[in-house]
């Protein structure tokens, strides 16, 4: 191990600072986020550090440096272009045994700055020495990507109750089993899903030893439209925690894989006439599952509460007394119309766009006819294949051109995504000369015709978003 990573206490304590350009900014930031007094010495510093010095309670000095602006300071940084006088900065910190940091220098630094992903109180650095920053970089943005920003809320929770723990358990061991149940329990569940009040109640019963009433919680997770990368942190913290897992046709395999690997996996699928499951049946399973103490991921495709049944499912939750949790997907419509390079919104095009389910509960197609072909807006259609001649022929009889530019996307953001354009008119002879199947998602309007100017965008979906 080239370098002992410590984490320094700068709160109210003197930094010196060499150096007034954009890079001696960049440090003297981080050092203001840490509490940290500034002296900037420098023969002209930028308005943005002399602003930010005079919030720290700081000093801007405009002149040449000089060994005796060390004087009081707990750490040095010297960050001009002027390679002798940064020798000279560390020379002088190093005979003081001041720590010193030369930015971009390492051989004449006593202490580096990591790459920091800041959950604070939660901080975690990521350092190589100075040999290979670039990585040191995509490996902190790798784990801002894993680590949520509630985590931070989480190691706040604990910092407030943490004395009092340490008095109810002396024994270290007894502690960290305390917090580890703490850290993987409901209390964190409900502290990172932004429920900080609830946490803090649960926190504190179990502290007092009061048993919570047992009982499980399902989590209504949109899957998105079939690209893994689409998920959001939430959703994927949420599938690797789960007992047990009800997914619909929907879901990709893709997705499914990154649930926590010995889940129950319940397929509960639904095709137009074909139900796998009932959705009374689905309900019942999410209450029945959840009284035994199960936590219960219930996956579907997109959004679930954009054509997903979700708001059935937590009416039947919320009548039982089962907690749960909602996390938003990308629904079909955005994920798959800007995989196919087809904006849905436009200012010379559409200043509106409409989602449309394409059969209603009871399996017909009597829509709203009248108000589909107001101008300025995009239709998107969920589930209208196998009514679409009707769409079709209802839109152009109520007054929509048969001109009008329209899209079939099936299996739209996957591997296996097919994008056919045409016309309104057209479109029932489209899905019979290609064989389309769903899933598939129909975009009626304008702004279809856009995605002859993308024609770059095929296979680059994922540069795109």
């Amino acid at each position: 191990m080239n370098y002992l990573p410590l984490f320094h206490n700068l709160r109210g304590r003197r930094v010196l600072v060499v150096g007034g350009g954009e890079i001696a900014l960049r440090k003297s930031r981080l050092l203001a986020e840490a509490g940290a007094v500034l002296r900037v010495v420098a023969p002209q510093v930028e308005t943005q550090l002399r602003e930010l010095v005079q919030g720290s309670g700081g000093e801007v000095l405009l002149r040449g440096y000089q060994e005796a602006d060390l004087d009081g300071c707990v750490l040095v940084i010297a960050a001009t272009d002027d390679e002798p006088l940064n020798a000279q900065v560390s020379s002088d910190a190093t005979g003081r045994c001041v720590p010193v940091n030369v930015v971009d220098a390492p051989a004449l630094c006593s202490v580096i700055f990591p790459a920091i992903v800041d959950r604070s109180p939660l901080v975690i650095a990521v350092s190589s020495g100075g040999d290979a920053p670039v990585l040191a970089r995509l490996i902190r943005a790798k784990l801002e990507t894993w680590i949520p920003s509630t985590y931070g809320h989480l190691a706040g929770l604990a910092a407030r109750f943490r004395h009092q723990v340490k008095g109810l358990f002396p024994d270290v061991q007894q502690r960290r089993a305390f917090w580890e149940d703490v850290f993987q329990g409901p209390i964190a569940d409900r502290q990172l899903a932004g429920q900080g009040a609830e946490a803090e109640r649960l926190l504190l019963a179990k502290i007092n030893g009061e048993a919570p009433r047992a009982g499980g919680e399902v989590y209504l997770v949109g899957a998105g439209p079939g690209d893994p990368d689409l998920l959001t942190f939430r959703a994927l913290r949420l599938m690797q925690q789960a007992d047990v897992v009800l997914y619909d046709r929907l879901v990709a395999p893709a997705i499914l894989d990154l649930c926590r690997r010995d889940a129950e996996r319940v397929y509960v699928g639904k095709r137009r006439a074909e139900h796998a499951v009932p959705q009374e049946q689905i309900n019942q399973q999410l209450v029945d599952l959840a009284l035994q103490g199960k936590r219960v991921v219930r996956l579907k495709g997109g959004d679930p509460f954009i054509f997903g049944r979700g708001g059935e499912e937590i009416e039947e939750l919320a009548a039982h007394g089962i907690p749960f949790q909602v996390v938003p997907g990308i629904t079909a419509a955005s994920g798959c119309a800007a995989y196919a390079g087809i904006p849905l919104t436009h200012r010379d095009y559409a200043q509106s766009v409409r989602f449309v389910t394409g059969h209603l509960k009871d399996g017909s197609t009597d829509l709203p006819w009248g108000d589909l072909v107001a101008p300025g807006q995009t239709l998107v259609f969920y589930m209208g294949l196998v009514g679409l001649p009707i769409i079709c022929e209802q839109l152009i009889g109520h007054g929509r051109s048969a001109d009008t530019p329209a899209a079939l996307i099936q299996q739209g953001t996957t591997v296996n995504q097919r994008v056919f354009t045409g016309t309104l008119g057209n479109l029932p002879e489209l899905v019979a000369e290609h064989e389309v199947h769903a899933p598939t998602l129909v975009i009626v309007g304008e702004v279809v015709q856009l995605r002859e100017k993308l024609a770059w965008f095929e296979g680059a979906q994922a540069q795109v978003l």
